[in-house]
């Protein structure tokens, strides 16, 4: 038992040291109140779970000086460049050292392991929602995203879109190539004030410059725009950089270079996207499988049914224009995108 006395007392710590560091950039360097809490109370649930044990045991099994283990380290063990860096390495510690402290309590006190399991699965939550807000790059996955295109609304563009938003549309893109910069920084600030209304995000296709200028929520980059890893240097972790992919080794090369999200497609034919080549479903199933960790928007020729089809699949997320804009209730379109989508 002295052998598992001296795991737990490691982990222990481990846990603890980490929970802090995480802590600490919850409360320093991104100010969020409530990620900080959740950390400061993971903190305090470890403690509370080994409170059973016998203090005394547990310091008394602790060997600094006689651990093979503290002259280890790995390859990467100092390379921390970014805040993001050291939340990732934080988070990966002390999910580690919280699942060797479940395992080893089973010896012990098992509603001790099961406490420390209930504070593991909470510490995965919380470092990844950290991990995410340091990077600046990642989204929450939305269902329905409704590229707003003038010449395609069925009504005037902006009560469009206010359409879509009162449907359940969680994101707007601002998807206008034509326009000069002015006039489409007024539509990207007329939609922010929608979007925020109600809860939703705001992306700008293309342009990076309007994006930060009306405090949009990202920009959207196609394959011949600017490169992620450009526009990450201009924005920082200010936006989400969302990229078109039309295949894996495009998705690849997305996720790679910090894509906070991805448009797949073309999932079929489509009327606004003429020229592209026809991905299909086939590429959605590889992306999921590839990728599961980055959010997506399958895009191209999707309408209520193939929606359906898709979120057999495995698809959570759509990029829609014509279905919902040339829709005469386009509210009603964004409804049936989203019951298709859940129960597809």
């Amino acid at each position: 038992m002295s052998a598992t006395l001296r795991i737990i007392d490691a982990n222990r710590n481990r846990a603890l040291e980490a929970l802090r560091v995480l802590e600490d950039l919850a409360r320093f360097s991104v100010g969020d109140r409530a990620l900080s809490e959740g950390f400061k109370a993971a903190r305090h649930a470890v403690a509370q779970a080994l409170a059973s044990l016998d203090a005394s045991r547990l310091l008394a099994s602790r060997d600094a000086h006689g651990d093979v283990g503290t002259t280890i380290t790995g390859a990467a063990e100092h390379d921390r460049p970014t805040l993001h860096a050291i939340a990732l390495a934080n988070g990966s510690r002390a999910g580690e050292a919280l699942r060797s402290l479940e395992e080893s309590l089973k010896l012990h006190d098992t509603i001790a392991a099961t406490r420390i399991e209930r504070v593991r699965y909470r510490t995965y939550d919380l470092a990844r929602d950290l991990a995410m807000r340091l990077a600046g790059s990642a989204p929450r996955q939305w269902t329905v995203c409704v590229l707003v295109t003038e010449s395609i609304c069925s009504m005037p563009w902006l009560d469009a879109a206010k359409a879509a938003l009162d449907g359940g549309a969680d994101c707007l893109q601002l998807r206008e190539k034509h326009l000069d910069g002015g006039e489409l920084l007024a539509r990207a600030v007329m939609l922010r004030e929608l979007t925020r209304s109600a809860a939703a995000s705001l992306i700008i296709n293309d342009r990076i410059d309007v994006a930060l200028a009306s405090d949009a929520d990202g920009v959207h980059l196609g394959q011949g725009d600017l490169p992620i890893t450009a526009a990450r240097s201009i924005a920082g972790s200010g936006l989400f950089i969302g990229a078109s992919t039309h295949d894996p080794h495009e998705a690849a090369e997305a996720v790679a270079a910090g894509a906070s999200y991805c448009g797949v497609g073309c999932m079929y034919p489509s009327g606004t996207k003429d020229g592209l080549p026809i991905a299909g479903p086939g590429y959605l199933v590889r992306f999921l499988a590839e990728h599961p960790g980055t959010p997506h928007l399958a895009i191209g020729g999707i309408d209520e049914a193939k929606a359906r089809e898709l979120a057999a699949l495995g698809c959570r997320g759509v990029a829609v224009s014509r279905a919902v804009l040339a829709a005469p209730d386009p509210a009603e379109a964004v409804r049936r995108l989203r019951g298709a989508l859940a129960h597809g």
